[in-house]
């Protein structure tokens, strides 16, 4: 449940040092990269993990106190490749908390509050989170439920959920 911030500026050093080879150059790290989520996909690229959008049949984590636990993303509401971090989604509850406001195989909207796919941000950051999280809304987009747990970040201002940055524990 972590986000990871890097700057572009880190991310093409690693790559270039990535691209030398073996030796003591490409296989050291700076100590002073406090932060920034140590990568060794050059040296292992079969265990790269591919990110993606969130698309059909994506199961993701319900962060609200809503009653569901997981649903599983059945139409993205904006884009043919898929759903980005402020997007909404429609999608089918999996699993459910018995006295919940929502009940196992309800058809519900969501917003993406975070995604594993990495987004570049205006000042040259790169967010990315490690699971993919969403907040169960009305058809008007206002939350079900009364909290968010968990960071949410500060791009859905622009997409017009502030709402849910009101409820928001920590925005990142």
């Amino acid at each position: 449940m972590s986000s990871h911030i890097v700057s572009k500026c880190s991310s093409v050093g690693r790559s270039l040092m990535g691209t030398l080879g073996n030796n003591l150059f490409g296989v050291m790290k700076a100590p002073h990269d406090v932060g920034t989520r140590m990568s060794y996909n050059h040296l292992f690229p079969q265990l790269q993990q591919q990110r993606t959008f969130i698309q059909m049949r994506t199961n993701l984590k319900v962060v609200d106190n809503s009653g569901a636990k997981r649903v599983m993303c059945i139409q993205a509401l904006k884009g043919k490749k898929g759903a980005r971090l402020g997007d909404t989604i429609i999608a089918s509850v999996k699993e459910a908390q018995p006295r919940g406001k929502v009940k196992k195989g309800e058809v519900v909207y969501g917003v993406v509050v975070r995604a594993a796919m990495q987004r570049c941000r205006c000042d040259g950051s790169e967010i990315k989170f490690d699971d993919n999280a969403v907040v169960l809304v009305n058809k008007q987009g206002e939350p079900i439920g009364t909290r968010v747990f968990g960071p949410v970040p500060h791009e859905l201002r622009k997409k017009k959920h502030v709402k849910i940055l009101t409820l928001a524990e920590h925005i990142a």
